[in-house]
């Protein structure tokens, strides 16, 4: 799939999308947890606090935090990997792929009001 937007036309729709996201009910989340969330969705797993800190350069405090607060919301859960102990897995859930989902929407509905 290609979209071809002049730069105006995507900060446009990337400013349209997040407008309507603040004047929504939803999580509003930071760019780092966009970040995770997204990685957690659309990457495959597993996810592990250890990959995500590697992967974005940042300490397991930071991805730590971060869950925390995408837990409290119920975008995603955490569990301890069985295997090894000291892994802790983090996993999707259905409130978090319907969350998403409504993102998607919300952005499919705004980019067809990107002027042309």
């Amino acid at each position: 799939m290609s979209v071809n937007l002049r730069s105006a036309q995507a900060l446009y729709l990337w400013h349209r999308a997040n407008l309507a996201m603040v004047l929504d009910d939803e999580p509003d989340l930071s760019q780092r947890q966009w970040t995770i969330l997204l990685t957690i969705y659309l990457e495959a797993p597993p996810h592990t606090v250890r990959g995500l800190a590697s992967k974005l350069g940042v300490t397991k405090p930071v991805i730590t935090r971060a869950l925390d607060t995408m837990g409290h919301w119920g975008l995603v859960s955490r569990k301890r990997d069985p295997e090894d102990r000291r892994n802790v897995v983090i996993q999707r859930t259905v409130d978090g792929a319907l969350f998403l989902e409504r993102v998607g929407d919300l952005i499919s509905s705004e980019a067809l009001k990107v002027p042309r």
